[in-house]
């Protein structure tokens, strides 16, 4: 019987051998790192398993290889193994400090963190009924931003995309429901990520291995098809090799020549794009010519290249795609050219220099180590930055053009995603609060809004919201906004467009009174052009009112001028040449009015002032008001101060009439 220390040894073993199989790159210093990850996780995995089936020490040595494969540095290899030790070591955050640094902590933190979001995606089962597409696609790409935007270093992603590459290669294992519900998250959000990153190996395979289960019948036809003409198509790229190769050496061109592997995602994602049979695709058959980097002019050989293909064989020219020349949106840069080849068959054709050819086979995430000679450096955060720069460009390169036009109107840039309490992703400029998450799911709810609790916890409502974070608004049944929340120096709203919302709550509560202010100025302003008669409705109109009330509460809310409002009667009043009335003439308000020019009550010789309010003038109708300490004030009966009275001080009115 086996014992648990001689298992463990056996196992150490094993490990020990998979080390010894590391690069030659990797420094001492590196694989001692790379080795205490490994006695670390070893126990802790122990007996644990992968939903695949698979050991979950066994899955994070093969994610490791991956990475391995794409050259990363030791610390990433060290954090994918150590991916899942959060959940089995409850003090992992200081162990990984204090045995491994800052870098590797931070690593396994970052993939726990997007293991934590992950669980709230939306990701449906194929076998369920779409009923809201539209917003299942809108969603998932949310995710896709939120994933990508709230990573501080991009190897978490890479560490990630390898993870799920080792578990889909293992997918046989899992259950039926398992096998479709990996799969479909994956086409859906981890081969889009390894896309827009340019890692286009792992591309390729997470997207050849998800449609495999989420496809299989046609899965199988497609590569029973390319299996059965193996033989057949590797011999005529052979020839096709040697004759290209041939024609390089002629024109003096160091090159290599090779066959180019065609995926069976792509195959049949052509196929259902461009409604075409199997026979029908041009790049079934296909060759890489690869232009030496030692060219004084790397990009000269390689249109010197295709200038031979084209002279070898006819060109298809619907066919022909210069990515150097217009480089896609993750920089991605080579010839590619479709031709009719020997025996009239076609045959499509890359050329790229070898520096090209490595961006596009490792993507980005690795283009500074080829320039830099595979080491880190101090400018390894510089390089990162660059990195997530590129993620935020806007265009999606797959194959999906009813999704194209959505990437081309979205933008990455200076955005926070968070989830709702029932897991759905929101948006938001970064700098949000909570009062602007509210707003954004329903402008009531953020009227409503007295709280909020991110990640169970309760925050200011001038809280800054981070990527990932869950957001709960607590409310009220009744109530509005505060006024302190229209205020940019107290910082409870970011959003210029949401703090116009709640303005506009304020304007309509005091609709009224505005609309009385406003009728008020409007006489005035008609008495002063000597306009007896005007249709009103039509005036509102000709500023852009549809309602006459929101016409006058705009000018009671002094948001049209005086002039404005003037040009506009003119322009009302063609025909008719305005002149100002010539009022008579009074004694400002601050002066002491009597009896001859104004009669109270019907008693005249009483000390009696001009309310500044409304400045009456003959002929308003006017009514006097008992103040306590300055005598009677004269308003017209219109007023707005007048109409506000309330019913105990509405005693102290008094009738008033203009002397002779």
């Amino acid at each position: 019987m086996v014992t648990s220390q001689q298992k463990s040894g056996k196992e150490f073993e094993n490990i020990q051998s998979w080390l010894d199989a590391l690069p030659k790159t990797f420094e001492v210093p590196e694989v001692d790192v790379i080795r205490h990850a490994c006695e670390l996780a070893e126990p802790l995995y122990a007996g644990k398993n992968e939903l695949t089936g698979a050991p979950l020490f066994q899955h994070a040595l093969g994610a490791a290889t991956i990475l391995i494969g794409m050259h990363m540095d030791h610390e990433t290899i060290a954090a994918a193994i150590l991916h899942a030790v959060p959940e089995y070591l409850e003090d992992w955050a200081e162990i990984l400090q204090t045995r491994f640094g800052t870098n590797v902590k931070r690593l396994v933190e970052g993939i726990s963190r997007m293991e934590h979001i992950q669980q709230f995606s939306e990701v449906r089962s194929p076998d369920k009924k779409e009923k809201k597409k539209g917003d299942d696609s809108h969603q998932i790409e949310s995710l896709r931003k939120m994933l990508l935007a709230m990573v501080e270093d991009i190897r978490v992603v890479l560490i990630k995309l390898a993870e799920r590459t080792q578990t889909l290669r293992c997918l046989s294992g899992a259950s039926a429901d398992q096998q479709k519900l990996i799969a479909q998250e994956t086409r859906s959000i981890f081969a889009p990520l390894a896309n827009r990153l340019g890692v286009w190996q792992l591309k390729w395979e997470l997207e050849d291995l998800s449609v495999r289960y989420l496809e299989p019948e046609l899965y199988k036809k497609v590569a029973k098809l390319l299996d059965e003409r193996r033989i057949d198509r590797e011999q005529y790229i052979a020839a096709v090799v040697s004759r290209l190769e041939q024609a390089l050496i002629l024109a003096g061109i160091p090159a290599e020549v090779t066959g180019r592997p065609k995926h069976i995602y792509s195959i049949i994602n052509k196929m259902k794009r461009k409604q075409l049979d199997f026979d029908e695709l041009y790049d079934v058959r296909a060759v890489r010519i690869l232009v030496d980097d030692s060219l004084v002019d790397g990009i000269k050989g390689c249109y010197t290249a295709l200038g031979l293909v084209h002279d070898l064989w006819q060109p298809i020219e619907s066919e022909f795609d210069d990515y150097i020349a217009h480089p896609k949106s993750n920089d991605y840069r080579s010839l590619h050219t479709a031709v009719v080849g020997p025996r009239g068959l076609p045959l499509e054709v890359q050329i790229r220099t070898r520096e090209m050819h490595q961006h596009s086979e490792l993507g980005v995430a690795a283009h500074w180590r080829y320039k830099e000679g595979g080491k880190s450096d101090a400018q390894f955060d510089e390089k990162i930055a660059w990195l997530r720069q590129i993620l935020e460009w806007k265009e999606d390169l797959a194959d999906k053009g009813d999704m194209q036009e959505q990437f081309k109107n979205e933008l990455f840039h200076d955005q926070v995603y968070v989830l709702t309490p029932q897991g759905k992703v929101i948006a938001l400029p970064k700098g949000a609060t909570p009062v602007d998450f509210a707003y954004t799911l329903h402008t009531d709810l953020g009227h409503r809004t007295r709280g909020a609790k991110v990640n169970g916890n309760i925050v200011p409502l001038n809280y800054k919201l981070q990527n990932g974070q869950r957001v709960e608004i607590l409310t009220t049944k009744l109530g509005g906004p505060s006024r302190d929340w229209i205020a940019p120096s107290l910082g409870f709203l970011h959003s210029s467009r949401i703090r116009a919302k709640v303005r506009a709550w304020f304007k309509n509560q005091n609709f009224d009174e505005s609309v009385a202010q406003g009728r008020v100025q409007l006489d005035r302003e008609l008495h002063r052009l000597g306009i007896t008669s005007i249709n009103q409705e039509k005036l509102a109109q000709r500023l852009h009112f549809n309602k006459l009330e929101d016409f006058l509460a705009a000018i009671g809310r002094n948001e049209i001028t005086q002039r404005r409002i003037a040009v506009a009667i003119q322009e009302e009043l063609p025909t008719k040449v305005i002149e100002p009335a010539k009022p008579k003439i009074f004694r400002p308000a601050t002066q002491r009015t009597y009896a001859a020019d104004i009669t109270v009550g019907g008693v005249g010789n009483l000390m009696t002032r001009i309310a500044k309010c409304c400045k009456p003038a003959p002929p308003d109708v006017i009514v006097g008001y008992v103040t306590r300490d300055r005598g009677i004030t004269i308003h017209r009966k219109d007023c707005a101060f007048m109409l506000r009275l309330t019913q105990s001080r509405r005693d102290r009115m008094l009738t008033a009439q203009w002397g002779e």
